[in-house]
């Protein structure tokens, strides 16, 4: 559930950094103060519209998915989840005001806070060791919201020593623009998780075994794939730099940066995967069954994560600078093909025809990339002063604001 509802809070968030990133480019400090306004605004608004009708409909949501002691618990973890949603929407757009504005440290030391303090809170209020009460789910979500409220006032206290000016009007079109910049994000988030979703009804039907090994080879994918999503990252929040800078010929020099980047990435996972796959395997299965799809997942996705890792990276880039709308097409359409071509070959090569699946969609994804999107055309003498202006004076700007963090 809170995936569902993290592809549209990476609406407001993605376009958060978007925006505020092209605002410090250009060196417009109204535009920033109207960029974290509209952010603050749209939080409060999205939390209202979730977790109102969330709270009120849990017992529904969790029988809709579950039926009978598991319906009551998710039931229980609902009631103090989806009021304590605000705190994930604002930690959120906070942590993307950061990263906006150059900064993505602060994001991951609050990050770590949080994370250090659920793994406290979890077992006392699960469990409830001496004086405390055990009470399990609902003592997981009150941990989870506890930690969360920590991080965020510590990070609203560290985002008091860099308050912007108050925003002079323009909010309502600047939300606007918020939600323009960031639906491509949010849509490609969703997508995902959706064809996740029925790509693992495909390999159900192989079995337990199947199903066992799949969930132990992509964990491992999550976190190989973390390095191709830091690339991403980064090169979202300096393609929307140099974007709002006016360098046009900066963003296209920063696409093939980050194209040799990932692809280096992606081969080296690549080559971990397959080399590793069976001591991985052997480590968190005993069933012969079990690791063995393991080892033949970790093996066929050598053949994804290359273009993947290219897939992810550029589409950064490309919806930091606008391309967001072709992006997304390719994305669905890639993982159509993904689909489509995973359960044709489940036929003659059984569960490995749907890994096979993964490597096809990717390259599709990857090859509408290329239709799609411009391609990059050379500046005549280069990309004129003006824009060369633009780009110093955009960096000069930055090293300011990290020389003062």
């Amino acid at each position: 559930m809170e995936n569902l509802l993290l592809g549209l809070v990476l609406v407001v968030a993605s376009g958060t950094t978007v925006r505020l990133a092209r605002a410090h480019g250009a060196g417009d400090g109204a535009a920033a103060a109207r960029v974290a306004g509209a952010a603050w605004r749209l939080c409060a608004l999205g939390s209202l519209l979730l977790a109102v009708p969330g709270f009120l409909l849990r017992e529904r949501l969790a029988g809709a998915f579950l039926d009978g002691e598991a319906a009551a618990l998710a039931a229980d973890w609902f009631t103090v989840a989806f009021p304590a949603f605000a705190l994930f929407f604002g930690q959120r757009v906070a942590d993307e005001l950061f990263k906006g504005a150059g900064d993505t440290r602060t994001p991951m030391r609050a990050a770590l806070l949080s994370n250090a303090l659920l793994l406290v809170l979890d077992p006392v209020l699960i469990l409830g060791p001496g004086p405390f009460p055990a009470l399990g789910v609902t003592g997981a979500a009150l941990a989870l919201s506890l930690s969360r409220a920590v991080a965020l006032a510590v990070t609203l206290l560290l985002r008091r020593r860099r308050r912007l000016p108050a925003p002079a009007g323009g909010l309502l079109a600047e939300a606007r623009a918020i939600t323009a910049a960031g639906a491509s994000f949010g849509l490609d988030f969703t997508a995902r998780m959706g064809v996740g979703t029925v790509q693992l009804a495909l390999v159900s039907s192989f079995g337990v075994s199947a199903v066992a090994g799949y969930g132990v080879g992509y964990r491992v994918l999550l976190i190989v794939t973390m390095a191709f999503y830091a690339v991403r990252q980064a090169a979202t929040i300096e393609a929307a730099r140099l974007a709002g800078a006016g360098s046009a010929a900066a963003v296209r020099s920063l696409g093939r940066d980050t194209a040799g980047l990932a692809a280096l990435l992606g081969a080296g996972a690549a080559v971990l995967c397959a080399a590793a796959a069976v001591p991985v395997a052997a480590l968190f299965a005993d069933d012969p069954a079990v690791a063995g799809h393991a080892v033949g997942f970790l093996r066929m996705a050598g053949f994804y994560l290359l273009p993947y890792a290219l897939v992810v990276a550029l589409g950064g880039v490309h919806q930091a600078a606008g391309g967001g709308r072709p992006v997304v097409l390719a994305v669905l359409l890639g993982l159509g093909a993904q689909l489509a071509s995973g359960a044709a070959l489940s036929g003659p090569l059984g569960v490995r025809g749907i890994w096979a699946g993964m490597t096809i969609g990717a390259l599709v994804q990857l090859a509408l990339f290329r239709l799609l999107l411009p391609r990059p055309r050379p500046d005549a003498g280069g990309a004129g002063p003006a824009a060369d202006a633009a780009e110093r004076a955009s960096e000069i700007r930055l090293s300011d604001r990290r020389a003062a963090a």
